[in-house]
């Protein structure tokens, strides 16, 4: 599908090398107004202008942001169910700061990993509703059966921690500005609208977070996508 709008917008933007037939011609007429009409939607992100792509990128992020406090209530109405009291606690200051306006420290979010190994917590314990806002967070289509939901999060989860050790490895300070933003975005936060230096210190946090974590607790670098991102420079709006 993506290889086929390239090419529809490459025959509408730059013509082809060969002369057209009278079907094509008519599908050009007809394609050329509604990827005028939709960029965002018929066209990949190579094609967008920068005003574009600063636009459709803030939308897609407004989009992801609707589930945030449906993912911080849901944290809320577990805490009874976490047998260990001092867990308990660090989990009810870490949603009371983030509903205050407050950006958590690394370790605040490192003190819960024991949490999400397993009930109430857990990748393969996550009730559906939760399953649903995490994929939105996610900009991952909600509207499938849990199962599936659930292995498309563990997989995308699972790659971004693999990405994030070979990026340590590499070095934040080997990235341009634009790759640094990329990957501010990936994983959660609005970087559009934010200074380099202050993405490559959340990018930072981020990964501090995810290397200090296990593959059984990849459900709380899940769930970080909200927690790191929430109320990072003001960001909540």
């Amino acid at each position: 599908m993506a290889l086929s709008r390239v090419c529809w917008a490459r025959a509408v933007l730059w013509g082809s090398a060969i002369t057209p037939g009278p079907i094509v011609t008519r599908r050009l007429q007809l394609v050329a107004p509604a990827l005028y009409l939709f960029p965002r939607q018929l066209l990949i992100k190579h094609f967008w202008t920068p005003k574009q792509q600063i636009d459709f990128l803030d939308i897609y992020h407004a989009l992801r942001k609707q589930s945030h406090s449906e993912i911080i209530s849901y944290l809320e109405s577990v805490i009874p169910l976490i047998s260990d009291a001092g867990l308990q606690w660090h989990l009810t200051e870490l949603c009371t700061k983030i509903q205050n306006g407050t950006h958590p420290a690394v370790q605040d979010i490192l003190a819960l990993r024991e949490c999400f190994c397993d009930h109430p917590l857990g990748i393969n314990q996550l009730q559906a509703l939760q399953l649903k806002a995490l994929s939105r967070a996610m900009l991952l289509t909600p509207y499938l059966p849990p199962p599936w939901l659930r292995r498309r999060l563990k997989t995308r989860i699972t790659v971004i921690h693999q990405l994030d050790r070979a990026l340590v490895k590499l070095g934040i300070g080997q990235l341009t500005a634009q790759e640094v933003k990329s990957a501010c975005y990936l994983r959660g936060l609005n970087s559009t609208h934010i200074a380099e230096d202050r993405c490559r210190t959340w990018l930072g946090e981020w990964l501090q977070i995810s290397c200090n974590m296990k593959e059984t607790e990849l459900s709380l670098l899940l769930h970080n996508v909200v927690l790191l991102s929430t109320n990072y420079l003001g960001t909540r709006r």
